[in-house]
């Protein structure tokens, strides 16, 4: 196998979350339980290094998620409330990719922009000790743009072993506004700063990788509220097969590790955090004098808290520079 053959599957930046970060903020940690780090964004080859040159990412996201609670009152009252998000989204935008060393490492910078419909939806009953009970419904969708989304990255190489730090954030240029139930913005600037490995054989076509990084959010001044840090890790292992088809499973995890500033002091810093697994499949093929790359991956929530859960599913379409042949390939980046 030619190991540059795979390096477009390591095209990805950070996703801020868009549903739902509006008036549902009382009911859920990171104003209404989703996150500026969306989970999943880094998956299988996220710290291998890539063809130098332009490329071009597209993702596109359904995501569905939906959670409710109930609260006993002394006399035999009770209180339910419930939210649900849907949402379908695509992120897209260039990847530069340097060819001069930079630290000894590969340099990348990306950009991307968000755009795409939400969904959001918010349910409320109050149920006295006689069995009267009063409902409130409310649903509002949205389609328009989001946020802006930088990233710049470090990768190194060393044989089957590959290292990555990297860092990325939001500019928070999206459509907000505090008093939807449906946003396609978060309304915040955030920081998220991490690293990765990845362990590639050319050979046999296995690869493992994993990344981990902490968000820390800034302060919503429309609702002077400010999200805690937030600790995220992805992962995914895969085996390609001919050179092109790619099989594998993909995972992530996203824990809350500081209080949030602005919640009820009742809700004992209000952390957040979620689990997912699923199956991801991928498969390279020539696009002219480029390289294209498609792969689709779908995760099923578990262990949510403070924080929705249900499903999401990917597709992402790569363009990117051809390998060049191995007689007139440069050697990789070496640590």
């Amino acid at each position: 196998m030619k190991r540059q053959k795979f390096q477009a599957v390591t095209v990805g930046a950070g996703f801020c979350a868009l549903l739902c970060a509006g008036s549902l903020a009382p009911a859920f940690a990171d104003e209404g339980g989703l996150s500026f780090w969306l989970p999943g964004t880094f998956g299988s080859l996220a710290a291998a290094p890539s063809t130098p040159g332009w490329s071009w990412a597209t993702f596109y996201i359904h995501t569905d998620v939906a959670s409710g609670a109930g609260a006993q009152f002394p006399r035999g009252g009770r209180l339910d409330v419930g939210i649900s998000g849907r949402g379908d989204l695509v992120g897209y935008g260039p990847t530069y990719v340097f060819a001069t060393p930079v630290l000894g490492a590969q340099l990348s910078v990306s950009v991307l922009g968000i755009a795409g419909r939400s969904e959001a939806s918010a349910a409320l009953s109050l149920t006295g000790p006689l069995g009267n009970t009063i409902a409130l419904n409310r649903t509002q969708d949205l389609t328009s743009y989001g946020d802006v989304l930088p990233q710049v990255s470090l990768k190194w190489n060393q044989g089957v072993n590959n290292f990555m730090v990297y860092g990325t954030g939001d500019i928070p240029v999206g459509d907000y506004d505090p008093n939807r139930l449906a946003n396609l913005g978060i309304g915040h600037g955030a920081i998220d700063l991490g690293g990765g490995y990845t362990y590639f054989n050319p050979k046999s076509g296995n690869e493992f990788s994993w990344v981990m990084g902490l968000t820390y959010n800034f302060k919503n001044t429309d609702t002077n509220y400010q999200n805690g840090i937030d600790f995220h890790f992805d992962w995914g292992a895969s085996r390609f097969f001919d050179n092109k088809f790619q099989l594998g499973v993909v995972g992530y995890f996203l824990q809350q590790v500081t209080d949030d500033f602005g919640a009820p002091p009742a809700l004992d810093g209000f952390r957040s955090q979620i689990a997912g697994i699923g199956p991801q499949v991928g498969f390279l093929f020539p696009v002219g004098s480029m390289q294209g790359y498609v792969n689709v991956k779908a995760y099923k929530e578990f262990a949510a808290q403070n924080r929705p859960e249900g499903w999401n599913a990917w597709l992402t379409f790569a363009l990117s520079p051809l390998a060049p042949e191995p007689s007139s390939a440069k050697p990789m980046y070496h640590k």
